[in-house]
């Protein structure tokens, strides 16, 4: 049993270390083949960054390294990030990737803040809901970027999802065809 969970993590790590040769790796020696729109490896307990450098237009934020994040969606943020740049838009990851025991304490946070569950839902949601969590969200700064990502209406594949929050954004590339309604709240 012990030599399987050494195979098991030692594959993992590769997977993380090595990204497309590591699936290409263990689709020919376990027989895992990678699905398009799917994280190559479990991602819900990989730790995304607690900060980063400061925001160069905005001293109040941070900008995050965006690591963690699902395959596609990194590619995406990563093309979303160059068309700003080319657009003269500067902007920054405020936050991104969370584990589950990141979203868990933020969770935590806001009940306490707030006096409830409910109330905290509002602003954050329990890990098992969380698409940071899943890898498919960011949070971006300053609201002149966000802004700038939300008039692109889905183009490049992000969308704005709530109506309380106008920095966060969630990658699909069925956004494409157009932004689903925004929900009051997370």
């Amino acid at each position: 049993m012990r030599g399987w969970i050494r195979i098991a993590l030692v594959a993992g790590v590769v997977v993380v270390l090595g990204g497309g040769v590591a699936g290409l790796w263990l689709s020919r020696v376990i027989g895992y083949e990678p699905v398009a729109g799917q994280a190559t490896f479990q991602i819900e307990g990989v730790v995304g960054p607690d900060t980063g450098a400061q925001c160069p237009v905005d001293k109040r934020y941070v900008d995050e390294q965006p690591t963690g994040l699902r395959d596609d969606v990194l590619a995406a943020y990563t093309s979303l990030r160059a068309k700003a740049t080319a657009e003269k838009v500067t902007m920054c990851l405020q936050d991104g990737k969370r584990s589950s025991r990141q979203q868990q304490a933020q969770f935590d946070d806001y009940v306490k803040r707030f006096g409830s569950r409910e109330l905290a839902r509002n602003y954050a949601l329990p890990p098992e809901e969380s698409n940071h969590v899943k890898g498919v969200a960011v949070d971006i700064q300053p609201l002149s970027a966000a802004g700038w990502v939300e008039r692109s209406a889905g183009k490049y594949g992000w969308c704005r999802r709530y109506e309380n929050e106008p920095w966060h954004f969630e990658y699909s590339p069925d956004y494409a065809k157009g932004c689903p309604t925004l929900l009051p709240h997370a």
